[in-house]
C-alpha cells in the first residue's frame, strides 16, 4: 500500500479500473457545503470520496457521481459503476496518492477540478500488484448543496487527457 502522507489518500489502482476507478475516487461523495470557502468543500469532498474508495464502497462513490453524468470516452453514471464494481471485484488493497494541481469555483455552483493521482494495487496478476500515474481533469456541479461529478477527462500521466 502506498504510505500515507498530509496529501496523500489511499485509493485503487489497476489499468482499465483504475482510469474510470480514479476519476470517481478523485471526485466522490456529493458532500454538503462547509460553512467556509465553496474551494474547502470541493477539498473535502476530495477527501470524502479518498476515504470511500479505500473502504471500496462503490455505492457511495456512486453517490458522488451525478446521474447526468458524461465522458468524451462515453460512459454515464452506469458506465463508471460497472467499472467500479469490476475494478473493487478484482483488486485486493487498493491506495491513491493525490495533488490537486489546479481548483477553480465558478460562482459557488460549479469546479473545475485538475488531479494528479499516483494508484497502486494488490491483484492476481503475475506480480501481484499494479501502479500508474494518471492526470484528471474534472467537472463538478453543486446541487442541493452536495458537489457532483458532472463530468471527466484523463489520461497517463505526461499524455493529454481525453
Amino acid at each position: 500500500m502506498v504510505g500515507r502522507t498530509p496529501n496523500s489518500i489511499p485509493v485503487f489502482g489497476g489499468r482499465m479500473g483504475l482510469t474510470a476507478a480514479a476519476a470517481l475516487c478523485a471526485c466522490m461523495t456529493g458532500c454538503q457545503d462547509l460553512p467556509g470557502a465553496p474551494e474547502e468543500a470541493v477539498r473535502e469532498w476530495v477527501r470524502q470520496g479518498t476515504e470511500l474508495a479505500r473502504e471500496k464502497n462503490r455505492r457511495g462513490l456512486l453517490d458522488m457521481v451525478s446521474r447526468d453524468y458524461a465522458d468524451a470516452r462515453g460512459n454515464d453514471r452506469e458506465a463508471i459503476g460497472e467499472l467500479l464494481r469490476f475494478y473493487f471485484l478484482r483488486t485486493g488493497t487498493v491506495a491513491l496518492v493525490t495533488r490537486i494541481e489546479s481548483l477553480q469555483v465558478v460562482r459557488d455552483s460549479a469546479a473545475e477540478l485538475t488531479l494528479i493521482a499516483g494508484m497502486a494495487g494488490t491483484n492476481e496478476g503475475v506480480f501481484g500488484f499494479s501502479a500508474d500515474a494518471y492526470r484528471f481533469e474534472m467537472e463538478l456541479e453543486r446541487r442541493s448543496g452536495d458537489w457532483l461529478l458532472i463530468g471527466a477527462r484523463w489520461g497517463e500521466l505526461g499524455e493529454e487527457p481525453h
